[in-house]
């Protein structure tokens, strides 16, 4: 039997080819890990066990040394002006039991904001890393400093964000963004978000 080529036929033939180019990228794409999220220039990046995060290291923040950190925290970027901590960037590991998911690791953070905080918004968001830990829930709160180690003082205004999740070996994290009011903007609020990677 002789094939004849009509231009439909030809054409029917190229668009399965590019279909099929389209396709082969994607193979795999959920069957591990999901890259690496990226970090603004001018940022620099804290290493745990179950993530990194980014910290805007060009506006003043730097890593706060293992021995000098609270035992709660995994990692710690600090902003000093004159004595006072006018902005932090925390990493908490394992700090809940009975915790499974992203909703159990948000409402377990969430109840450790503080009386005289205001949440703004909540959203479900997702890391890069592997597919089973990519899901996570993200705060948005205003609370006011209350004056005590080294903070600004007593009743200024605050802002802070969070993100809650598990790893991928069942360790719960929290990842928290505290500033003084102004001083960070809803992009980079955003982009601290965007700059976790979970293990």
């Amino acid at each position: 039997m002789t094939m004849t080529s009509t231009p439909q036929v030809r054409r029917a033939a190229a668009a399965a080819a590019l279909g099929l180019s389209l396709l082969l990228p994607l193979a795999g794409c959920g069957s591990g890990a999901e890259g690496k999220a990226s970090v603004p220039e001018g940022w620099s990046t804290l290493d745990t066990d179950s993530l990194s995060v980014g910290y805007p290291k060009a506006k003043g923040y730097a890593e706060q040394p293992a021995a000098e950190r609270s035992r709660n925290n995994a990692a710690v970027a600090l902003k000093v002006e004159n004595g006072i901590r006018t902005g932090m960037v925390s990493v908490q590991l394992n700090f809940a039991t009975g915790v499974s998911d992203a909703g159990e690791a948000a409402a377990a953070a969430g109840a450790g904001i503080g009386l005289g905080s205001t949440r703004r918004a909540t959203e479900d968001v997702r890391l890069a890393g592997p597919a089973k830990s990519r899901e996570a829930r993200r705060i948005d709160y205003d609370f006011t400093a209350d004056g005590k180690e080294d903070t600004p003082n007593k009743g200024t205004p605050m802002t802070g964000v969070l993100v809650a999740g598990v790893d991928s070996g069942g360790v719960p994290f929290v990842v928290r963004l505290n500033a003084v009011k102004g001083e960070v903007s809803g992009e980079e609020l955003d982009a601290f978000v965007g700059s976790i990677t979970v293990k």
